[in-house]
């Protein structure tokens, strides 16, 4: 003998079994199915874009981090980090290249505070390439808007050649056509600007050494 069910009840066990049929779709089935296609077709990607040496993960090449000396007292959290001039330097960033603070500084460009602070920028960064401060490019003393971009300016990266080339007693022009292998061109062939990955620049320079 059939039973009929009150019809707010056949509504609610309707439901239940749409919730669990696109659950079963949407929560397990789906995710599977797409981790799956990127582990075969895009595993680097997938997995973070990491970096490795000796087989052990050292970074990201989509986050962008410090090349700076330690400080000489770690316990001191005032002290301002010294760029290393062994290697290649991102451009600044708001949040000290700080996974967890990701963002920029919001100030205007009529901002008094960060019109001397790209003054002062640009000073040092000509002082340790060894530029004529004029010549410093505008994304080596300003930061992006996530605080994070590993990216850099040809511009910028070949600034830094000789640099790094005498503090690594390498060639200049070894270390020129390092950064020339890491330019990449516009996305599609025109959208954005042609830029260098500073933290894959710095992973071949490191193996380069």
């Amino acid at each position: 003998m059939r039973t009929h069910l009150p019809p707010v009840l056949q509504h609610h066990l309707t439901a239940l079994r749409i919730l669990l049929v696109l659950t079963a779709i949407t929560g397990i089935a789906y995710p599977l199915l797409v981790t799956g296609i990127s582990q075969a077709a895009l595993s680097h990607q997938a997995n973070g874009s990491l970096l490795t040496t000796n087989g052990t993960p050292v970074a990201s090449s989509l986050i962008g981090q410090n090349f700076s000396l330690p400080k000489k007292n770690p316990r001191d959290g005032t002290e301002t980090l010294r760029p290393d001039p062994k290697w290649f330097q991102p451009r600044p960033s708001a949040g000290g290249y700080d996974p967890t603070v990701s963002g920029a500084s919001n100030l205007g460009p009529n901002n008094t505070d960060l019109i001397r602070t790209v003054k002062d920028r640009r000073a040092a960064v000509a002082a340790f390439d060894g530029v004529r401060p004029a010549s410093v490019p505008a994304d080596a003393v300003t930061a992006s808007g996530s605080g994070l971009d590993p990216a850099i300016s040809p511009a910028y990266a070949y600034e830094q050649v000789d640099r790094v080339a005498k503090a690594r007693r390498l060639a200049p022009t070894e270390v020129k056509a390092l950064v020339d292998r890491h330019v990449q061109g516009r996305v599609l062939g025109f959208l954005g600007q042609e830029r260098v990955n500073v933290i894959e620049l710095n992973h071949d320079l490191a193996r380069l050494t």
